[in-house]
């Protein structure tokens, strides 16, 4: 049986192909992990009616899973390299699938959000293994238009989770939309033991630099839950500020460390190259204005337009038929002209459709969004493949893993900081409209409001409140969010020249060291196994 078996996976999977189906469980295990990002959005009423959880929980479902990924990204990458990419990929595919089907079977909110945080623990060991073993599979010529796939892959599933999670939560349960990810995990994971060899850092030993991981861990944990609370605790409060301290002293400390040990966990020589900074500065610049502007248009349809979760998910097809297809194009065009041009051709163009979506109104709704999200889809596939392959490109291939960690750390930290400062400019701009607008409302219930909106939440009651009190809060809203996509437009212009002036001009293929690089078939562990977001 066994020989069987494997004489069926040597015709199925050959040396010429086994490359091919690397890609497709990468990009297949990529596509749950990504979907979870924007899936459980949807659902949250339903978790909140049938658990009877409270909002604290609610928050906590999204941001476990949030603080966990991001924090853990760099450490997931770097392991990898020591220990073995397929490895590392592996055991975040069993730890995501296994904590998936325990959250579907969650009885109360508790396991709810503890399991929420083992998911982001798998995610973090997951992505980035995904980047850095497509990078071992594939040689420099290639590897813009594979990890254009990965990109279009990444971008599909966060766009389209919002349509699966609507779906499933109508129509079955919202536990449906965490039982989906079990059978994709088995798949991922039988095709990435048949298809995929293992690779790791063979310049290292397999010491484990501890202090720098403790260090890191406590930095980027203390920042990114400072990000989240900021708007709940407030930026002035002793909390939000001890954790912004604690984060700068256990980030400067990690910096020293890793400056004394042998084995360091990120090699700070990636960022003298330009083309690595470049990337990274690019990443963090355009997840922070594309995270808050899809989270507070969501908002806006579903709290202003009154559109279904379904129907919400749906208005950002457009978006996401173009990045499908803009993604693998901008990847083969990355390895034929370079990624410079594409980047700042993209960032310009995502600056325009932020602009145009900051006229909207209280009455303009949809179609001022429709070429918005179109220029959107358009720009984020020119910049998202190559970006990661401009990144992965300008480090040996030997630290693939923590360079795709330090990307993806670089991202999902922008992300929190553009959720953070929108926030923070939603409540400030509510203020000022709603105290103006509403005298005659209590401070208690003005702050409560203002409160709600600056998280995302919609004001509790505001449905039966008066049509002027109703109306208030949506135009101090939209005037909040018209204000911030301008900021994000003029961010996206800083990421333009940022990309222009740093990342390098030609293609992988034109530079010498890339051409010296050996051929993935021809190297002792290659590249069957081995985002953007």
């Amino acid at each position: 049986m066994t020989d069987r078996i494997l004489a069926q996976r040597h015709r199925l999977i050959t040396e010429e192909n086994s490359r091919w189906w690397t890609l497709g469980a990468m990009c297949f295990a990529l596509f749950m992990l990504m979907l979870d990002n924007t899936v459980v959005n949807i659902a949250l009423p339903s978790i909140q009616h049938d658990l009877h959880a409270s909002l604290s929980a609610l928050l906590w479902t999204v941001n476990a899973y949030t603080l966990t990924f991001a924090v853990l990204l760099v450490t997931g990458g770097r392991l990898g390299d020591i220990f073995g990419r397929r490895r590392m990929f592996l055991f975040g595919v069993v730890v995501f699938g296994v904590a998936s089907l325990a959250i579907g079977f969650a009885p109360n909110d508790t396991v709810l959000v503890t399991f929420r945080a083992v998911q982001g623990i798998g995610a973090a060991f997951m992505m980035p293994a995904t980047l850095s073993i497509i990078t071992q599979t594939f040689p420099p010529h290639q590897r813009g238009m594979a990890i254009g796939t990965w990109a279009g892959v990444s971008a599909l599933a966060l766009a389209i989770g919002p349509v699966i999670g609507g779906f499933l939560t109508e129509a079955v349960s919202w536990r449906a939309i965490f039982f989906i990810n079990p059978p994709i995990a088995v798949i991922a994971i039988a095709v990435t033991l048949f298809a995929t060899r293992e690779s790791r850092d063979e310049t290292v030993g397999r010491e484990v630099d501890f202090p720098g991981i403790a260090a890191l861990t406590v930095g980027l944990t203390a920042l990114v839950l400072a990000l989240i609370e900021s708007n709940n605790w407030h930026w002035g409060s002793a909390r939000v500020i001890g954790l912004l301290a604690l984060s700068a002293i256990a980030l400067a400390a990690f910096i020293v460390i890793e400056r004394l040990v042998r084995a360091p966990m990120v090699d700070f020589a990636f960022f003298r190259s330009r083309t690595s900074a470049g990337a990274n500065l690019v990443g963090f610049l355009v997840t922070f204005g594309m995270f808050a502007q899809f989270f507070f248009i969501t908002l806006y349809l579903q709290n202003v337009l009154h559109y279904s979760a379904l129907q919400t998910g749906l208005r950002f097809l457009p978006a996401t038929v173009v990045i499908i297809i803009m993604g693998p194009l901008a990847g083969r065009l990355t390895d034929k002209v370079g990624p410079r041009s594409l980047m700042t051709a993209g960032l310009l163009i995502v600056a325009g459709a932020m602009l145009i979506q900051s006229r909207l109104t209280i009455h303009t709704g949809y179609g001022l969004l429709l070429p918005g999200f179109i220029l959107m889809g358009l720009g984020m596939g020119l910049v998202m493949s190559p970006m990661s392959t401009a990144a992965m490109n300008a480090v040996d291939r030997t630290k693939a893993g923590a360079a795709s960690g330090v990307l993806s750390m670089s991202r999902m930290v922008g992300g929190s900081v553009g959720l953070a400062a929108m926030g923070a400019l939603v409540t400030a701009v509510s203020t000022s409209k709603i105290t103006t607008a509403l005298p005659q409302l209590p401070a208690s219930t003005r702050a409560r409001i203002v409160s709600a909106l600056g998280s995302g939440a919609a004001p509790s009651g505001a449905h039966h409140a008066p049509p002027e009190v109703v109306a208030t809060i949506h135009s101090a809203f939209i005037s909040a969010l018209a204000i911030g996509l301008e900021v994000g437009a003029v961010v996206m212009v800083a990421g333009a020249v940022l990309a222009w002036m740093l990342i390098e001009r030609s293609p992988a293929r034109t530079r010498p060291e890339a051409v010296a690089e050996p051929e993935p078939e021809t190297h002792e562990q290659p590249a069957e196994a081995t985002l953007v977001s």
